[in-house]
């Protein structure tokens, strides 16, 4: 089959906006949020306290958009506003990181709310931006593209980081007076680098076949009647529904492992220099790895290389199981970095294949509802096992579970997704 044509351009717009969001992951979500909102923002305050605060702010807030998700999909795809939605939520992120920078000593209250706002924009952001996919990728392509995005981010986030922690580490280089002051100075350049670098985004990337129907009061109802009809009609897309059961499980796993991975490295005594330096090894490995899957589903299937994401991350859960040291830590690290980004990038490629393009806002939504619901199992999994077994190896163990799941889910979604032995096309399955 002949290939589409790409325009290069719009697509490195679109995952120069992976480069800018990313640094939000790594510098203010991974790293130096949580320490110092324990060891800043919450000086003086009981642990408990305001880690349950902490806890029921951020959790509200990702509830409340795992729920949303789906609608405002459907309001991007009714209203031919995606690119907007996702300039409004870009937006937000960038204004509630910045404000970061300006929260003083003690005022962990203020600095729970900021980060509750600023994940928002960047978790709402990526329902848009995952569904431009199809926008910008020919359907021969989407493997490639979406690696292209993921691997890039990786190498952006990582970068950031990397300078972030040279601030830290050395303040006096860059004019700093402390440590402390070198990560307010960071939240505020994980701001400016997210803005400066989502600007292409929206210069060069066009939606397809855009509608703008009627006024706002209209979009909502038409959009919330439209999704209430596709929940009626989720059994015709077998294979959608049973690919999102099997992403919400394996996902689970993948969210489960890179949270035990700091824990665990804490609990046998590394330092937290080893942890940062862990973390930027899976940065670092994963801009190539994602290129490699992204050409792995490009040229052989985009189901192989999550069968192989899937049996790697098995397999180090095993290995988490017996690692003691920090040479296995970092062996464990460089193994996830393998495959986490191409997991990520393959996943939504692969769904990109299964759902109607005219409605890719909303089915990204349900795509990016299931991802935020998929941080539930694993810890449920691995505290049950805990208490039942006084084990904490069996407890991380338990995590296989999900894998096996969510292989098999794959498996079923497969299966419905064949017609007369050929892979089905963008449709509803019968």
């Amino acid at each position: 089959m002949q290939k589409q044509p790409m325009q290069k351009k719009p697509v490195v717009a679109w995952a120069l906006y992976d480069w800018a969001n990313s640094a939000y992951a790594t510098t203010v979500m991974v790293v130096f949020f949580p320490v110092f909102f324990k060891e800043y923002w919450s000086a003086g305050v009981p642990a408990t306290e305001s880690t349950f605060w902490l806890g029921m702010v951020n959790g509200a807030a990702s509830f409340v958009l795992a729920v949303l998700a789906p609608l405002l999909g459907a309001l991007g795809d009714r209203g031919g506003a995606r690119l907007r939605f996702l300039l409004g939520f870009t937006v937000l992120g960038v204004v509630a990181t910045a404000a970061l920078s300006l929260v003083a000593q003690g005022q962990w209250q203020w600095a729970a709310l900021c980060f509750a706002v600023a994940s928002i924009g960047f978790w709402g952001g990526t329902i848009f931006y995952d569904s431009l996919l199809l926008d910008v990728a020919p359907k021969d392509r989407l493997d490639s593209v979406s690696g292209l995005g993921y691997a890039v981010g990786y190498l952006g986030g990582g970068v950031l980081l990397a300078v972030n922690v040279w601030m830290t580490l050395d303040p006096g280089f860059f004019g700093l007076a402390d440590a402390t002051a070198a990560v307010r100075v960071s939240f505020l350049t994980v701001a400016v680098w997210w803005a400066l670098f989502a600007v292409p985004i929206f210069l060069f990337v066009r939606e397809r076949g855009a509608e703008r129907r009627g006024r706002s009061a209209n979009l909502v109802r038409e959009s919330f009647g439209e999704l209430i009809n596709t929940f009626r009609e989720v059994r015709r897309y077998r294979a959608v529904l049973f690919f999102l059961l099997a992403y919400w499980m394996y996902i689970d796993g993948v969210n489960t492992i890179q949270k035990m991975s700091v824990d665990y490295g804490l609990a046998i005594g590394l330092p937290t220099a080893s942890l940062i330096q862990a973390i930027l090894l899976v940065q670092f490995i994963g801009f190539p790895a994602a290129l490699a899957f992204g050409w792995l589903g490009q040229r052989i299937s985009p189901l192989v290389g999550i069968y192989v994401c899937i049996g790697v991350y098995a397999a180090v859960t095993f290995y988490a199981t017996v690692l003691d040291s920090a040479l296995e830590f970092f062996v464990m690290a460089a193994a996830i970095g393998c495959v986490q980004g191409g997991i990520q990038s393959l996943s939504r490629s692969y769904y990109g294949r299964l759902i109607p393009p005219d409605r890719a806002g909303e089915f990204f939504g349900f795509y990016n509802m299931m991802s935020k619901f998929a941080a539930v199992l694993g810890p449920f999994l691995m505290g049950a096992t805990a208490l039942l077994s006084d084990s904490s190896r069996l407890a991380i163990l338990s995590i296989v579970v999900l894998f096996v799941g969510g292989a098999i889910m794959l498996v079923i979604s497969t299966r419905a997704s064949s017609r007369a032995g050929r892979p089905a096309e963008v449709s509803a399955a019968g």
